[in-house]
């Protein structure tokens, strides 16, 4: 029996390991990718906007812009001020602010539209009695009433540059298979803290290297769900809105590349937003892309293994919308690695353990590789930015518990509501709290496991192994007490 179960012991953490490899590897796949066709990608970007430039501006569609609000009382206005400045031919612009709000964002709506109109714009408010759907709902109530061919979208964080149509328009024109087009997200608050300065080199690293990547490629590239701009009957050809998702963006933008339509990255073009100043925001924003992801994985997979695709793109896909599963197996690495160190008998346990510490250190150094990618194609100083990485290894670490407990839910069906992050504002009227989760009592004991392991691995000879445990304790310890930390101060 013994030796049955440490069979069992071991085979879980050779996959585990197994699996972190398979995902380190792929950020690799994807720095080749994104190098390979990065000048000549930029080039074939310039040249298509200037072919739909002879158009002129009484060739342009007319554009509606959707803001989903939903007590946003801190960022209503300026969103709805940052829109409305966007250059667009009269006429041929209107706004929608989608407003589901339950509290006085309602007001402060009400009065900013009243004075754009004041001004000239064309913006309105649409409210539903019922927020069926959350975000995803309120998009497609608004696609009802739109006037665009083409819809952009911007979250209430968001800021738009003035020039944000003018830039994405063109490549709608240059190609009418062109469904959606996406920019790169900025960064607001970057400086703020350390928390803020790490989540930007992970948000940059996604962007400028595997969202162009992605779509430099021939791969399928997804919607962020903000800052893009829609077809209208791509949309519509690719079955509309659907809620059954937290990914509502992702879920969309498979359906409509598996419909035959095209996507366009642009990294050029910068909108800004906030980046969640609090741990438990963050772990929530993450918790949502984790188990959307994985559940848009579990509807949409069957779809892209059965579609006439190239393999090297169904794996993409694969590895693109299943990409959170790396936490569970990163949790399961840290559960597992002492029971395995003192049950298991090998022959050559060195010979073991030498494996899984270079999956580890793959699994570890590719993200980073990534990001330091992302960092000297979208920086001049880069140099300075990446001194923020440890802290964001130590985060990514951190927050896997949180992520595997969204990962079980999708897998198990447990559905729960759209829960948005909460933004601070230029100026902070009111404060949005999050319900804190028992979840940092999790992430503090998973520390002191981790911590003990590591001891042990150290006193067992077993050198290799050993300092990833102590990463591991580090990540889970930091994310644990900045959460506690963070509720203490509320109270």
């Amino acid at each position: 029996m013994h030796g049955i179960l440490s069979a069992i012991l071991l085979a879980f953490y050779l996959t585990a390991a197994a699996g972190l490899l398979l995902y380190g590897l792929n950020c690799y796949v994807m720095i080749a990718l994104f190098s390979r066709k990065r000048s000549s990608a930029r080039k074939r970007l310039v040249e298509a906007a200037a072919a739909a430039m002879p158009l002129g501006e009484a060739g342009l569609p007319v554009v509606t812009t959707q803001i989903p609000i939903y007590n946003e009382i801190n960022v209503a206005e300026r969103v709805i001020r940052a829109v409305c400045r966007m250059a667009y031919p009269a006429g041929r612009h209107e706004i929608q602010v989608l407003d589901d709000s339950t509290d006085e964002t309602r007001q402060v709506v009400d009065r900013v539209v009243s004075e754009c109109r004041a001004e000239g714009c064309d913006v309105v408010v649409i409210r539903r009695n019922e927020r069926t759907g959350f975000k995803a709902g309120a998009l497609a109530a608004g696609l009802g009433r739109a006037r665009g061919e083409l819809l952009a979208v911007f979250d209430a964080d968001f800021v738009p540059p003035a020039d944000y149509l003018k830039e994405s328009v063109p490549h709608f024109l240059s190609d009418d298979r062109v469904g959606l087009v996406q920019a790169r997200w900025g960064h607001l608050n970057q400086p703020r803290s350390l928390v803020t300065r790490a989540q930007s080199i992970g948000i940059d690293g996604h962007f400028m290297v595997e969202q162009a990547a992605r779509n430099w490629n021939g791969l399928y590239m997804n919607f962020n769900g903000t800052a893009g701009m829609w077809r209208r009957s791509a949309i519509i050809e690719a079955g509309g809105w659907h809620w059954d998702t937290l990914t509502e963006d992702m879920d969309l933008s498979y359906r409509m590349q598996l419909a035959g339509w095209n996507t366009v990255f642009l990294p050029d073009l910068v909108v800004p937003a906030e980046i969640p100043e609090e741990v438990d925001a963050f772990k929530s924003q993450q918790f949502r892309w984790a188990k959307g992801s994985i559940q848009t994985a579990m509807k949409l997979l069957p779809l892209v293994v059965a579609a006439p695709l190239p393999r090297f793109v169904k794996v993409q896909a694969f590895f693109h919308m299943t990409h959170y599963l790396v936490h569970p197996l990163m949790v399961t690495l840290a559960l597992l690695a002492l029971p395995v160190l003192l049950t298991v008998q090998l022959p050559l346990p060195a010979a073991v353990f030498s494996i899984v510490a270079a999956a580890l250190a793959v699994s570890l150094a590719a993200p980073s590789a990534l990001y330091v990618t992302g960092q000297r194609a979208a920086y001049p100083d880069w140099r300075r930015r990446i001194l923020c990485l440890p802290a964001l290894v130590a985060v990514g670490v951190g927050i896997a518990l949180s992520n595997t407990r969204a990962v079980a839910e999708a897998l198990t069906g447990r559905q729960s509501p759209f829960v948005r992050t909460p933004k601070r504002g230029e100026r902070l009227i009111k404060r949005y709290r999050l319900r804190f989760s028992p979840l940092a009592a999790g992430e503090l004991l998973l520390g002191v496991y981790c911590a003990a392991s590591f001891g042990v691995y150290l006193a067992a000879g077993k050198y290799l192994v050993g300092p990833f445990l102590g990463l591991y304790a580090a990540g889970f310890l930091f994310v644990g007490l900045l959460t506690a930390a963070q509720r203490f101060r509320v109270r």
